[in-house]
């Protein structure tokens, strides 16, 4: 360990070819609220180390158009130096041979040893680490009103049946009783969590993950569709939320009585505004308890970069994984860290909720990714589409998706292994928010 540092202390020694900052071009989708109080802690810390981040940040609901983006300038030689990206998008990019290794640096600083085995191996191509990960997001979320709960005399959910329930309750006391934005991204999401629930961590990985036919097509499937069909009746599909509130803005502000969303809607819970004496409670989404549904975000380095940027970049992958940004960082973002064994006493409940979940998660083989994790954005975004048709067109049949999923599988299937298919990722459209989260 003692010589693998001293031979980083040389080799950044030998990078420095002057004493002066070298802007850093960060590519980002850290752009808005918690999102860029989150960065702030980001930037100060690399500042602290002598470097400038320059900013290049794409808004979070046009994710996707940032995927596409970031692909043009790699092909054009202009990559930036650091590019926030999910872990198939770092893998594509590895396998391409732009991306600077970061091995001797988690050599040097353990990171082995302060991450979880899911997370390190996200970050890494052929068992060396090429990406860094700032945090654990978990997707599998109910957040509940309960101002909004007690007013319908109804109950916290456990099951989907149970949820059913508690909405019909909310609906008829007159509330909107599911938040909703109106987004593919967000119906992607409410899908994940229905598949879930409805079929388990076991049937989750088979269709999702393994894109197994069996599965995709299956009576379990059926039963996922019809469920996630059924939630839209209990949202304001007509009439979304305005662009400007986000769902979980809206929740916390009193429209709505539920949300199903990822961690990220944290902030807008704790501290609690307490607007309305408004009060909020998590749990995990129906059906789901005990397993944890995770996304991380993570940044990658381009090996395009000057001498002077390759010791920020190394200085930069140093500042994500420091016990003081992780915490800093996650604090406000409102997921938890990537690296274990940081005290949480100042996080919110529900925070410290997730962490036991996910070591809990961990220990009891329930840990699944999310679709964003695991699978291809072009892939990502032909389901999306399947996916978000079905919701927004009751003509289509539950046997008519199935068919549909099970088609775009095969089309990348094939795609993907034909000798002249690229191995960068393609264009997607510019829908998705779970590729910036």
């Amino acid at each position: 360990m003692r010589r693998a540092r001293i031979l980083l202390a040389l080799a950044l020694a030998a990078d420095c070819v002057d004493g002066g900052a070298v802007p850093l071009e960060v590519f980002n989708h850290l752009e808005a609220g918690p999102d860029e109080q989150a960065a702030r802690v980001l930037q100060a810390a690399l500042q602290a180390r002598g470097h400038v981040w320059s900013d290049f940040a794409i808004a979070n609901g046009a994710a996707g158009l940032g995927t596409s983006l970031l692909e043009s300038r790699v092909r054009s030689g202009n990559a930036p130096a650091i590019a926030q990206m999910k872990g198939p998008v770092i893998a594509a990019m590895a396998r391409r041979g732009v991306l600077l290794p970061l091995d001797d640096l988690a050599r040097a600083e353990g990171w082995d040893n302060v991450l979880p085995k899911a997370v390190a191996d996200a970050m890494k191509h052929q068992g060396r680490y090429v990406g860094v990960p700032l945090n654990i997001h978990r997707l599998n979320w109910l957040w509940i009103n309960q101002r909004i709960l007690r007013q319908a005399k109804a109950r916290v959910p456990a099951t989907w049946d149970e949820f059913f329930v508690t909405a019909e309750a909310m609906k008829r006391a007159g509330y909107t009783a599911l938040a909703y934005g109106g987004q593919a991204w967000e119906e992607q999401l409410l899908f994940e969590s229905v598949a879930l629930g409805v079929g388990g961590p076991v049937f989750y990985r088979q269709a999702l993950i393994a894109q197994d036919p069996d599965q995709l097509g299956g009576t379990t499937m059926a039963r996922v569709l019809h469920t996630f069909r059924r939630l839209r009746s209990y949202t304001s599909a007509a009439h979304p939320v305005p662009a400007r509130q986000d769902a979980a803005t809206a929740m916390a502000s009193g429209a709505a009585g539920m949300l199903l969303m990822g961690d990220w809607a944290n902030p807008n819970f704790y501290p609690a505004v307490q607007r309305q004496g408004d009060d909020f409670v998590c749990l995990p989404s129906p059906g789901s308890n005990g397993s944890f549904s995770f996304v991380v975000d993570s940044f990658a380095m381009f090996n395009n970069a000057g001498a002077g940027q390759r010791r920020g970049q190394l200085d930069f992958a140093s500042t994500v994984m420091s016990p003081s940004v992780q915490h800093g960082f996650n604090l406000r973002k409102g997921s938890i860290p990537a690296r274990v064994g940081l005290a949480l006493q100042d996080f919110s409940p529900c925070a410290r909720q997730s962490a036991g979940a996910f070591q809990s998660a961990v220990r009891d083989g329930t840990l699944v990714p999310a679709l964003a994790m695991a699978t291809p954005p072009e892939l990502e975004q032909a389901l999306r589409d399947v996916l978000s048709e079905f919701w927004n067109d009751d003509s289509v049949t539950p046997e008519a998706a199935m068919r549909r999923m099970m088609a775009v599988v095969r089309q990348h299937a094939s795609s993907s292994s034909s000798p002249s298919s690229p191995s960068s990722p393609r264009s997607v459209a510019p829908r998705s928010r779970l590729a910036g989260h």
